[in-house]
């Protein structure tokens, strides 16, 4: 085994997929920025995962066992529709 790298455990999945339709799905993201609490709501997490990610606090995810990649992917999408003009679209 890696010891760089972490299989995300199964009890995680519906982080991972709300991360990762953060960093990929834009219908997915205007319904979180209209809505928060509906949209992970409709992802079915947990509440300990929803006030780490309310907060997005990096760290808390990860040990939640999202996968780092996704945390900063999604961290960025986040940041770009919050922040357009701050980035160049990629």
């Amino acid at each position: 085994m890696n010891e760089h790298y972490f299989f995300p455990p199964a009890k995680a999945y519906p982080l991972n997929r709300c991360l990762f339709l953060l960093k990929s799905d834009p219908a997915f993201v205007a319904r979180y920025a209209a809505d928060r609490e509906a949209a992970m709501e409709e992802a079915g997490l947990d509440a300990e995962t929803r006030e780490a990610l309310r907060a997005f606090e990096r760290d808390r995810l990860i040990a939640l066992g999202a996968h780092p990649y996704l945390v900063f992917m999604a961290g960025l999408r986040l940041r770009m529709e919050s922040q357009p003009a701050s980035f160049e679209y990629f």
